[in-house]
């Protein structure tokens, strides 16, 4: 869940590349143009004084790509990046990082629609499971599900606090049929080892969001 590829480029060394499009009175690339780089990226679009800034589509050699609003070099504003091993973010960049609002589909097809903050899940947003229709929708903290929470399945959710992925204290399950079970997620004798009062609460434990596991 990283840009892989030659996101950053030293603009001496791309002068050891190709360069065909507008320039500036200074000769800098200024306008509209493309870049075929000596490492075999390309990169297509505006320019602004030597940098991409503006719109423009971005190739790297590994497969990824780059669509989007770009600023003194740096991906900013809204843009698309389509990952080598099939993820593909769409939302709001900030110096290089997803921050903001987007939306990230996983290689699996999972996905995840919500706020950003320094290119980890942060703040409000829902986790939702292609393979079992299952979403978490709630607060994130460094890329993990943190604080008050919803875990909704087919017939069924559980309501509660969570820490680093897993139900922590209070909860209860809300049943479709018009019922609730009240318990509560506990640590007992190990760390990351989880007790309950109520056995149905173990079921709710899944494999952390976009691990695959």
């Amino acid at each position: 869940m990283s840009d892989i590829g030659s996101d950053e480029f030293d603009e001496e060394q791309n002068k050891l590349g190709e360069y065909k499009g507008d320039r500036n009175e200074a000769g800098e690339r200024h306008g509209v143009g493309k870049a075929v780089l000596s490492n075999g990226d390309i990169y297509e679009g505006e320019y602004e004084n030597g940098k991409r800034h503006g719109q423009g589509t971005y190739r790297y050699k590994n497969g990824a790509r780059y669509v989007g609003n770009y600023n003194q070099n740096k991906k900013h504003g809204q843009g698309t990046f389509w990952y080598p091993d099939g993820s593909k973010y769409e939302g709001s960049w900030v110096d290089d990082l997803r921050q903001g609002r987007g939306v990230y589909t996983y290689p699996n097809r999972d996905t995840y629609d919500g706020e950003w903050q320094n290119h980890v899940r942060q703040g409000q947003g829902v986790y939702h499971y292609h393979e079992t229709g299952s979403r978490y929708k709630g607060t994130w903290l460094n890329g993990n599900m943190g604080n008050s929470g919803e875990y909704i399945h087919s017939n069924h959710r559980y309501q509660g606090n969570f820490v680093s992925n897993n139900p922590m204290g209070p909860g209860k399950y809300v049943f479709d049929i018009g019922c609730e079970q009240h318990g509560e997620y506990r640590l007992v004798e190990q760390v990351d080892q989880y007790a309950e009062v109520m056995p149905e609460l173990r079921r709710l434990r899944t494999r952390a969001p976009g691990t695959g596991t």
